[in-house]
C-alpha cells in the first residue's frame, strides 16, 4: 500500500491564488469556465482534504466575501 501524500498547507493558513480560478463544472450556482477569484486574491485554508485516486491534497479556501473554493497545491502560495 503506498503512503497517502502529505498536505502542504495546514488548516489556517493564509494563502494567495498564483493564477485565476474558473469554474470547472463543480462550482454550483456558477456558469462553466466562469471566474471565481483572479490571481493574487488572499484567503484562509479552511479544511484540508485529499482526493484518494489522484492522491493530492485539496484546500477549501475561504475569501473574504464568503466564497469558498477547491483549490490544487500548485495554486496556491503561502503569505
Amino acid at each position: 500500500m503506498q503512503e497517502q501524500r502529505i498536505a502542504k498547507y495546514q488548516w489556517g493558513q493564509r494563502v494567495s491564488l498564483l493564477a485565476a480560478v474558473y469554474n470547472d463544472g463543480t462550482f454550483p450556482g456558477r456558469g462553466e469556465e466562469e471566474l471565481l477569484a483572479e490571481a493574487g486574491r488572499i484567503g484562509e485554508i479552511v479544511q484540508v482534504g485529499h482526493h484518494t485516486e489522484a492522491d493530492l491534497p485539496i484546500y477549501l479556501v475561504a475569501f473574504n466575501d464568503d466564497l469558498v473554493i477547491g483549490c490544487f497545491e500548485e495554486e496556491l502560495q503561502p503569505l
